[in-house]
């Protein structure tokens, strides 16, 4: 299958049937994705069309009130709707790594932050891009988002 991001015209914002369309048997995932996200205390921002990218995102976000009752909200993760699944993309500093390695996660995450290249000029660090196929690939998203809720 042809991987190609989906949600791309800025004059026809998501809905829950395009997606649907868009996402095909991955829906069902998509679904329990979204709903274990809620128990989880991660909230998606709404869709919005980045220029940049020329593509409608979301973003994972942890949203929380300090003891003095600042509400506080710390980006967790991009979402990007793609052709027959989804793709979850994280950014960590450089310095983060080795952390992550060290997470009860798959393999193939463990490969692919090995193999990931780093970014930025002042601030180094590297993207962690999952593209979720199957519903076995959320745990490690879920673990993951856990980890970012504490670590920059």
């Amino acid at each position: 299958m042809e991987q190609h991001q989906l949600l791309r015209d800025s004059d026809v914002a998501p809905t829950s049937e395009i997606i649907a369309n868009g996402l095909g048997i991955t829906h069902k995932i998509y679904i329990w994705f979204l709903e274990e996200l809620k128990r989880q205390d991660i909230t998606l921002m709404e869709w919005r069309y980045y220029n940049d990218g020329k593509a409608w995102l979301s973003k994972g976000e942890y949203k929380w009130t300090t003891p003095r009752g600042a509400n506080k909200v710390k980006p967790l993760f991009w979402l990007s709707i793609w052709s027959g699944f989804f793709r979850v993309s994280f950014f960590f500093s450089e310095k983060r790594k080795a952390e992550l390695q060290n997470l009860p996660i798959s393999q193939e995450i463990k490969e692919i932050i090995e193999s990931a290249k780093s970014m930025g000029k002042q601030m180094r660090f590297f993207p962690l891009v999952i593209d979720i196929k199957n519903k076995k690939q959320l745990a490690d998203v879920y673990t993951i988002a856990a980890f970012r809720k504490i670590k920059v």
